[in-house]
């Protein structure tokens, strides 16, 4: 007798243990828990740390009250300027009601996926181009706008919606790449236009300054044989001193008038001089042949009178 009653009381305590194990729950801190009693829901939201269900009539349903990450796949379509682009975007949102979220919907993180790829297409039909690549801040709030409305009856909070990337077509992208190159060499050009206007403006000045001083123009040429000559690659070819050039430019101006005059007025120096008369060369006369009969004779000329 004594047996069977130890036997029935541990048989108890055992059920005792088992309905406990199955009764007791724990909530985590970032979880709130939602009883179901016989199907009802009841009032009180279980917070986190250890609670107690009637295990086969009430159910508890954990939910995650941290904020999650969810992508938003890739979604192709039209903009309002007839461009093809492909969409990605991601979105992070939170429950803040959990007895909403258990009941309101079916399952909140599925719903809040489609909401987000269909609110995304239709932001990519109303916008152009040009706002999808420039204007991302604004089209971002309105996609949190759209996928928030119904959202709120949920009790989910979205909390931002960001587009990641905007996939263009070829086509589309070495056009958009032609543009800029053409935009960047105009802006080049005018910006090298002007620097010529301004560097032709400061020549003019030191132009003008530099004919006042004529010895300038020689210091200046001088500093440029310096500086061509620090590049040692190079071969250094010297021009023509500038007074020897407006030496050449004085000679082959024709003379004036008056300067003709003057050299006309002055005394010729004598071209010739008076050379004394010239004295016929003296020839003397041949002496005689001699002769074989007699011994031969000296004779000797008279000199000729000079004239």
């Amino acid at each position: 007798m004594v047996q069977e009653l130890v036997v029935a009381l541990v048989a108890a305590a055992s059920a005792g243990v088992v309905y406990v194990a199955a009764a007791a729950k724990i909530v985590k801190q970032y979880e709130r828990g939602v009883v179901l009693r016989l199907g009802r829901l009841r009032n009180d939201v279980r917070g986190p740390g250890f609670t107690m269900v009637l295990p086969g009539i009430e159910r508890l349903h954990k939910v995650n009250m941290q904020i999650v990450t969810m992508p938003v796949p890739a979604q192709d379509g039209i903009t309002r300027d007839n461009v093809t682009v492909r969409v990605d975007a991601v979105i992070y949102f939170k429950v803040v009601d959990a007895a909403s979220a258990v009941v309101e919907v079916e399952d909140y993180q599925f719903a809040v996926s489609q909401m987000a790829q269909t609110s995304l297409r239709s932001i990519i039909g109303k916008s152009d181009l040009d706002d999808l690549l420039s204007n991302r801040e604004k089209l971002n709030q309105g996609l949190e706008l759209m996928i928030d409305s119904p959202a709120v009856g949920w009790g989910v909070q979205i909390d931002r919606v960001e587009i990641k990337d905007v996939s263009l077509p070829e086509t589309m992208k070495r056009s958009m790449a032609r543009q800029a190159e053409a935009d960047r060499e105009r802006r080049a050009r005018v910006i090298n236009a002007d620097a010529e206007l301004q560097a032709s403006k400061k020549l003019a000045e030191a132009a003008k300054q530099m004919s006042s001083q004529p010895a300038a123009l020689q210091l200046r040429l001088l500093q440029t044989v310096v500086a061509v000559a620090a590049e040692k690659n190079s071969t250094l070819v010297l021009p023509f001193p500038v007074e020897l050039l407006r030496f050449l430019e004085r000679a082959q101006q024709p003379v004036s008038t008056q300067q003709q005059a003057q050299l006309q007025t002055q005394p010729q120096p004598e071209q010739q001089q008076s050379q004394p008369p010239q004295q016929p060369p003296v020839t003397p006369a041949p002496a005689p042949a001699p002769t074989p009969s007699g011994p031969a004779r000296v004779t000797r000329s008279k000199p000729l009178a000079r004239h």
